[in-house]
């Protein structure tokens, strides 16, 4: 049987999200795979799996900060907000004229902070219980509601001209539930010329990168960090006696220690660098708010 742990995968274009979950269970011999966050099929870069009792730590990770290197193009619409998708709107020459160095800034400086968004209509978000992305397939027209997400950094590190079209490079740090393809169609929309994505590449999740990642055919189980070493990224760690670990494990409160968090959580790692799971304050006491599978030793 598989050690549980958490695998980083830097995800090659064309494959889903579930298509990288497939191969993990295939390689690793278990249907216990989970991921936090799904990246688009066209989408390159960081997907967080987790394996075995270690998908109960997705909880805690899927809503960690991102960052992402996008390539968006200026001047034109396509269906989808991104190069998948058949191109819509093209801008005229006209159009082009009021589009200098200083709007394209003004409009970034604008989707810079906390903003409101609308996701894509084909995004992963689910509508009465099906994905939207079904629905639009299904020639059904969605419109999702906005969203108020924060997007911290939103630079560009490189542009090119081309027949009709711009592209920014850019480099977008930003909270969970950021989609770059809306930042792309919302900064073409701003400026009169349209605009969507054409390349995107997840580098960050939370304290997790790609440059740690294993590549798809790299999937082994030595690759897989420890629940304990993937907990301690994620969440304070705090150390727990042997005696503390049996009674969190039990479900009982470690009473008077909730002075012991700095932060609302924290992991609870055993006197062996066991991850025992993740501990809360109830008044003055800690509980756990999430207990791993005791490990056999």
């Amino acid at each position: 049987m598989v050690s549980p742990g958490i695998l980083l995968v830097d995800k090659p274009a064309g494959l889903t999200s579930h298509d990288v979950v497939a191969r993990t269970r295939r390689a690793l011999g278990t249907r216990k795979v989970g991921h936090a966050g799904t990246l688009d099929p066209m989408a390159t870069g960081l997907l967080v799996i987790g394996v075995e009792g270690a998908t109960r730590l997705l909880t805690y990770i899927v809503g960690a900060d991102k960052t992402y290197e996008a390539t968006i193009r200026l001047g034109q619409t396509t269906g989808t907000d991104d190069a998948d998708g058949e191109i819509l709107t093209r801008a005229t020459a006209e159009s082009w004229v009021s589009v200098t160095a200083d709007r394209v800034a003004a409009g970034i400086e604008a989707l810079t902070g906390a903003i409101s968004q609308v996701p894509s209509s084909v995004s992963a978000i689910k509508v009465d219980g099906r994905r939207a992305y079904d629905r639009v397939r299904a020639g059904e027209e969605v419109v999702l509601a906005p969203r108020d997400v924060t997007v911290s950094r939103f630079d560009v590190v490189a542009e090119r001209s081309g027949d009709g079209f711009l592209d920014l490079d850019v480099v977008v740090e930003c909270s969970s539930g950021t989609y770059i393809r809306s930042l792309a169609r919302d900064l073409g929309s701003a400026l009169g010329v349209g605009g969507h994505l054409t390349a995107l590449r997840r580098s960050r999740v939370g304290d997790f990168d790609v440059d740690d990642a294993v590549p798809i055919d790299g999937i082994v189980e030595t690759a897989l960090l420890t629940p304990a070493a993937a907990a301690a990224r994620v969440l304070d760690p705090m150390p727990v006696s042997t005696e503390e670990a049996r009674d969190l494990r039990h479900g009982k409160r470690l009473l008077g220690q909730a002075d012991r968090l700095v932060g609302s959580v924290a992991a609870a790692i055993d006197e062996d660098g066991v991850l025992v799971g993740v501990v809360e304050r109830r008044g003055g006491d800690l509980k756990s708010a999430m207990n791993m599978p005791e490990e056999t030793r």
